[in-house]
């Protein structure tokens, strides 16, 4: 497997990722009209690879056999708690390459890429109900467990999202 950087080239094969983990993991979580409308189309219309920025989004994809299999996103976090810390905005494996690690390396390489930018906190977000996303994070986030469920996140449909660090202490 390989790990680099996004590239505008990458727009179409990340958002296939996107929406197809979004169909599976969220099938049981949000509406399956708006989840089976969902187009990778449209969704990559929403990125901007081309940029070096450290202010905006930076995504690591994951590429096997030639295939973006999976993806990363951070950025510095949004909202009014953001506090000038960083965000793991997005965290997507294939499906069908779930359960082969890739989430752990790109969580690893999105930490990394946090602290190159200087980022000593960062945050991520996980829609509650999302047991395999939150069995993920309780083994490879410390605390993520300790974290409350706070008031909802999505724009689209009104559901509790839980908050964590996405850095673990510096050593």
């Amino acid at each position: 497997m390989l790990l680099r950087a996004a590239t505008p080239e990458d727009v179409l094969s990340v958002a296939r990722v996107h929406v197809r983990s979004w169909q599976a993991a969220y099938r049981n979580l949000l509406p399956a009209e708006y989840l089976d409308r969902l187009r990778p189309e449209d969704r990559a219309k929403h990125y901007d690879f081309a940029t070096s920025d450290p202010s905006k989004p930076s995504t690591t994809i994951a590429v096997e056999g030639g295939l973006v299999v999976g993806f990363a996103t951070v950025a510095p976090a949004r909202g009014p708690d953001a506090r000038g810390g960083g965000e793991l905005c997005a965290l997507y494996v294939d499906p069908d390459w779930w359960g082969r690690r890739l989430g752990l390396a790109l969580l690893q390489q999105g930490r990394s890429r946090l602290r190159e930018i200087r980022f000593q906190d960062a945050v991520l977000w996980v829609m509650v109900g999302n047991t395999r996303a939150e069995r993920f994070y309780s083994v490879h986030v410390p605390g993520f467990a300790s974290f409350g469920l706070l008031t909802p996140r999505c724009r689209l449909y009104p559901l509790p999202v839980r908050r964590a660090s996405a850095l673990p202490p510096a050593s």
